[in-house]
């Protein structure tokens, strides 16, 4: 069962119990803005209908389930859990309404990135499939079988060109 509670300033707090633990959703939102916070609390079973009560402080709800009494702080975007029984006698009971479930808000699922186009800017080119880099005369290569057979690499320590039957870096004298 879930539970629903419009407070003020368009911000709503569901309440559901799902089997071993009640999740408290504050949710928010403004013209463009959507703003929600979910959290879990390991309870049990509940006993009777929860109760939000509004204080000074916040709104506090209170859950009876076969484990006990729980407490838990709604402020400001922020859920948390209250040790001890908070002083509710100056308190005003809010409303709860039942709803089939907590809203859920999930995004659809990511979809697989393209192939990117070579980039061209005059006369400089660049491919992301293995990485290449053309300007002029000049190119790099990375990530490609090619340079390994031409015999060309760089040194791991600095970057410098080096030959693939080089024993040492000529730049920074690293063993390759």
């Amino acid at each position: 069962m879930a539970y629903k509670c419009n407070l003020s300033n368009g911000q709503q707090v569901y309440i559901e119990n799902q089997v071993m633990q009640t999740v408290v959703t504050l949710s928010s939102g403004s013209p463009g803005q959507q703003q929600q916070a979910s959290t879990g609390f390991q309870t049990s079973k509940w006993t009777v209908v929860p109760t939000l009560f509004k204080t000074a402080t916040g709104v506090i709800l209170r859950i009876e389930s076969e484990q006990g009494q729980s407490f838990v702080q709604l402020q400001a975007g922020g859920i948390s859990t209250i040790s001890g029984t908070p002083t509710l006698s100056d308190a005003e009971v809010l409303s709860l309404q039942q709803v089939e479930a907590t809203p859920s808000k999930s995004m659809p699922p990511m979809e697989p990135m393209k192939p990117m186009e070579p980039m061209k800017m005059g006369n400089m080119e660049m491919k992301m499939n293995s990485m290449q880099m053309r300007m002029g005369n000049m190119s790099m290569e990375m990530g490609s079988s090619s340079s390994a057979s031409s015999g060309k690499g760089f040194c791991s320590q600095c970057g410098a060109p080096v030959q693939t039957s080089d024993r040492f870096c000529s730049s920074c004298g690293y063993q390759l």
